[in-house]
């Protein structure tokens, strides 16, 4: 676990980057697109996009439902830029987690003043 939270912090120096850089206000293709470049940039190895598998009763579903940013095949990013972060997004997060099998997952919302854990 010590690992991932090590990554984890990397990928949040980055995200933290990104909202420095651009600030809040851009569409969350924006981030995603400045996210991959400050990830290949310090060379942390990422998909964007990935597909999350899905099963139901055995049977495989055609699922539209992808990881904005799955790092090293062992954190899930999920990136927002929404005025106020709903529970429905933390739920996306964990159900991403459990389809996943990711211990973490980390959701980001750029569209703030300042990026930080919420109180």
């Amino acid at each position: 676990m010590k690992e991932l939270n090590i990554l984890a912090t990397k990928v949040l120096d980055c995200a933290f980057t990104v909202h420095r850089d651009l600030g809040p206000g851009l569409l969350e293709s924006a981030y995603q697109m400045a996210m991959e470049a400050e990830l290949f940039d310090v060379g942390i190895p990422f998909v964007a996009q990935q597909e999350v598998p899905l099963e139901y009763k055995g049977r495989s579903i055609a699922t539209a439902y992808r990881l904005d940013l799955f790092i090293d095949n062992k954190l899930i990013v999920e990136l927002k830029s929404v005025e106020v972060l709903h529970d429905i997004h933390l739920a996306q997060v964990l159900t991403y987690l459990k389809l996943t099998n990711c211990r973490l997952g980390l959701l980001l919302n750029y569209n703030v003043k300042l990026m930080k854990t919420e109180d």
